[in-house]
């Protein structure tokens, strides 16, 4: 492929989620299954701003990329260039309906275009590629999606400029979202709403008529927002890595990666410069910033400071500039996917930013291969392969593109998540993410502006305290929601007070043959990623305040190893044996708040009668047809209820 009318010929999801089910007629706008790898030929290309894109109901109706990109982002941040001719982009579904369409396999994916100069499409169906390896963490992903494309199209895709997205993995932070992705959060604007796929593609529709062939690598859980001046553009056309980078508080800087920059190529001087990265690091604390010279002094001209310098100054006055998107060459990801195919399959999860970027640039030290501090699950092969990679890539380049006109957001944690859409913040703003969005929502509820009803059903009479977000539920009307708290994918029909800063997540399973129904129930703060290696230990992990030992005893549950279904002995939240399957989805929501009352009243309620799931296991058994199916009776309710056009309801995305 050249660079016709075409600029980006692969847009790639990855990675799977480890252990679930497989279902191989999937498509990309059909399904969030995070567990597949989608290769979509020919999606991004220049021409998206006119796009007519087809998508089944629970992505969204009948709107177009045009819509996303001219109506949610005007005048905003991003800066949208309007092309004069476009050719029609169509996902063909396997159903004759029209937009919009319920949740259907899409087999095609053609460039309809009437001139003639266009480069020819690659081949039309939509291939299905199924992670094979042993790895959950992006950069293990990126590789197998790497070689994927290799498979699939030969040398060509050395000449294919790829967008690949990481679809969110375990999502533990943010378990709302783990068993559809990350990539497929639903966004409190649109109508219908958008999700985080739509943004993504709005925010980087700039990109492709300036990026050489390469991969251009992106997670699900950031947006980014900047703004440059007219004549200036953001080009990825540099051999090895180039990254974009933006002033954060230092705080930020610990749970990010952080360039420390070159002085000699950085100025300070307007909203965009290209400079080169020293060295890069991976969730650093203050006192290593300021070491190594990270640390940069706000203003007009930001200025680097001295490797140890300390200024008396408040630390407001100080900023690092950490990381997102970045892009590798297509040079460079021929090496990397090399070093994968001789590795065969790799014994260990790596990541790609902290394993690929911490051996770039002249400052670079084997040193962080030993370290896995920022390691969530360390495996006995993690320095070997490491120090593999640090050979490889040792002397390439990592260029950095300073957007100090920007701001990087991270929605991928209950407090980020509760943050950006419900409280006053510059995200909300910016965005112009709404109070209810595509919700039948009654005039006579009872709730504030401070809240996020998204593509769901609110009866009369129910509350929703301020700070919480409902997303894809219907709520009935003796239901009183708490302050601060996440409802997801539930049907809630019985009355019931739902305590403040409590996450209520349902998940549709199929462990036999039958569709039944588990949810999840926790606090906010609840540490999903926590786990210990002995029972003995397990009175540190927290349940909404109380330690799992006092649960359990209140639920009349053993502690022992058959609690947990890790084959790794690691006892935590994610892999407790607590919730209980249900035959219908009101069911599971009253028996997962029975247990949550039980732990706040410090009363029994015993769970031994029933078969029960650990969050690990819900994804392992998730049925996402029938989570779709609830999602598309909603939808089709607030399009009935909308026709109606009844006074007491306000039908609203506004």
């Amino acid at each position: 492929m050249g660079h016709g009318n075409l600029v980006l010929e692969c847009l790639v999801l990855t990675p799977p989620t480890k252990g679930s089910r497989c279902h191989s007629d999937v498509g990309l706008c059909a399904s969030p299954y995070q567990h597949h790898q989608v290769t979509v030929p020919s999606l991004w290309c220049e021409e998206l701003a006119r796009t007519q894109v087809c998508a089944p109901a629970e992505l969204k109706g009948p709107s177009t990329v045009e819509q996303i990109v001219y109506n949610v982002l005007e005048e905003k941040a991003l800066r949208l260039v309007k092309p004069k001719s476009q050719p029609e982009l169509k996902l063909l579904s396997n159903t004759s309906s029209s937009c919009p369409t319920p949740p259907a396999p899409l087999q095609h994916l053609h460039l309809l275009s009437n001139t003639s100069s266009s480069p020819p499409a690659p081949p039309s169906p939509v291939q299905h590629l199924q992670l094979l390896s042993n790895t959950s963490r992006n950069g293990g992903s990126t590789l197998h999606a790497l070689r994927c494309l290799e498979e699939q199209y030969g040398d060509q895709w050395t000449s294919f400029t790829v967008l690949l997205i990481h679809s969110g993995g375990y999502s533990q932070r943010l378990p709302n979202a783990s068993a559809l992705g990350k990539i497929f959060t639903a966004l409190p604007l649109g109508d219908p709403v958008y999700q985080m796929l739509e943004l993504k593609l709005a925010m980087y529709i700039d990109f492709p008529r300036h990026m050489k062939p390469g991969v251009l690598i992106t997670c699900s859980d950031d947006i980014e927002l900047y703004s440059t001046g007219v004549t200036e553009t953001i080009t990825f056309d540099k051999p090895g890595f180039t990254a974009l980078a933006h002033p954060s508080d230092l705080a930020v800087g610990t749970t990010h990666g952080v360039f420390v920059l070159d002085p000699s190529s950085f100025s300070g001087k307007g909203a965009l410069e290209y400079g080169s990265c020293y060295r890069f690091l991976h969730k650093p604390d203050l006192e290593t910033m300021q070491q190594s010279g990270a640390v940069c002094v706000r203003g007009d001209r930001p200025q680097l400071s001295s490797p140890g310098s300390r200024r008396d100054s408040a630390v407001a006055s100080e900023c690092v500039y950490t990381d997102s998107v970045f892009y590798i060459d297509h040079s460079t990801a021929q090496q990397l996917l090399q070093f994968y195919k001789q590795m065969g399959t790799l014994c260990c999860e790596i990541d790609a930013y902290g394993d690929f970027l911490q051996a770039l640039g002249p400052g670079a030290t084997p040193e962080y291969t030993k370290n896995t501090s920022n390691v969530s699950k360390e495996d006995s092969g993690l320095v070997a392969v490491r120090q593999q990679l640090y050979s490889l890539l040792q002397g390439t380049a990592l260029n950095v593109i300073v957007l100090n006109n920007s701001q990087f957001y991270h929605i991928g944690t209950t407090q980020e998540y509760l943050f950006h859409f419900t409280a006053e913040s510059k995200l909300r703003f910016e965005l112009d993410l709404q109070p209810v969005a595509f919700s039948i929502f009654p005039d006579t509820a009872k709730a504030l502006d401070h809240l996020s009803v998204i593509q769901s059903i609110l009866e009369p009479g129910c509350v929703i305290g301020p700070g919480s977000v409902i997303e894809y539920s219907r709520i009935g009307p003796e239901v009183s929601v708490g302050k601060g708290s996440i409802v997801s994918g539930s049907y809630i029909n019985f009355s019931v007070e739902i305590p403040s800063d409590c996450l209520l997540s349902s998940v549709s399973v199929k462990i036999t043959d039958r569709v039944e129904y588990v949810t999840m129930v926790f606090g906010v703060g609840d540490d999903l990623k926590k786990s210990v290696k002995l029972l003995s230990d397990i009175h540190s992990l927290q349940f909404f305040g109380a330690s799992l030992p006092e649960c359990l005893d209140l639920w009349s549950l053993e502690a022992s190893d058959q609690l947990f279904s890790s084959e790794d002995t690691r006892l935590g939240l994610w892999t407790a044996r607590i919730f209980p399957v249900c035959s219908t989805l009101s069911e599971s929501v009253r028996m997962s708040l029975n247990m949550l009352n039980s732990v706040q009243h410090k009363s029994a309620f015993k769970l031994s009668g029933f078969q029960l799931l650990s969050v690990e296991e819900m994804l392992t058994y998730k049925d996402v047809e029938d989570m779709l199916k609830f999602r598309k009776q909603i939808y089709d309710e607030i399009c009935l209820q909308r026709q109606k056009e009844k006074p007491d309801y306000r039908m609203s995305s506004t």
